[in-house]
């Protein structure tokens, strides 16, 4: 499920139109926090219960679309407004990524779509997270926007060999954050799976790496 943009009333108005749980993100392009925002949003799009409800996310220009924002009340940026049948039925003011990531994961699992999988349990969703790619980190940002030093490090240790991963923010899931610790007993972050299997945090990808090993262990 990708994250899409509504450029037009109508469109804002069609789009907000259904049964199923629809995210609209009101942003401003010179609003730094909105590109926050904006990737966490992308992060949740791709959460195997949140695709499996059916829900819809959506980025609108508050700015461009002014009547919707004046209709919305929606007087600052970053803003993320969730309906249902057009109601509009929560919504958080700024860019609090736990509070975002929270209601939209609740709103999407109150009702499902006639025929859609239950919400997974939080080992399946760990499991299917884990092995969403043959090369698999979770850490703080994302691979364009690193938010820990440790997580930054291990990016540019990835990049350099050219294998090709795929990343998760944990900040934008408290509870994969906090269940994958006891999952693979790991306490820290960042984490790095190959093919389902943990190989560790930087410290021991930088070991693979001084040894030598690390392409190899990538690519099994």
């Amino acid at each position: 499920m990708s994250v899409i943009t509504l450029d037009t009333i109508e469109n804002f108005q069609n789009f907000i139109r259904t049964p199923v749980l629809t995210v609209v993100h009101f942003s401003a392009d010179w609003a730094e926090q909105c590109k926050q925002v904006t990737e966490v949003l992308q992060e949740l799009a791709k959460l195997p219960d949140v695709a499996a409800s059916g829900t819809k996310i959506a980025i609108c220009d508050a700015e461009k679309l002014s009547e919707i924002s004046l209709q919305f009340k929606v007087d600052s940026v970053p803003t993320v407004i969730l309906f249902k049948n057009g109601k509009l039925v929560d919504r958080v003011d700024g860019a609090d990524a736990a509070q975002i990531s929270s209601k939209v994961k609740a709103h999407s699992s109150n009702k499902l779509v006639p025929g859609d999988a239950a919400p997974l349990k939080l080992e399946d969703r760990l499991k299917a997270l884990i092995n969403r790619h043959n090369v698999m980190l979770f850490m703080k940002g994302n691979r364009d926007q690193p938010r820990c030093g440790f997580s930054k490090t291990i990016i540019q240790i990835l990049n350099g060999t050219g294998v090709q991963y795929d990343t998760f923010d944990i900040l934008t899931d408290e509870e994969v954050r906090q269940g994958l610790k006891e999952y693979s007993d790991w306490p820290t972050y960042p984490q790095l799976y190959v093919k389902g299997e943990l190989i560790g945090g930087l410290d021991i990808v930088k070991e693979l790496q001084a040894g030598g090993e690390l392409e190899a262990t990538l690519k099994p």
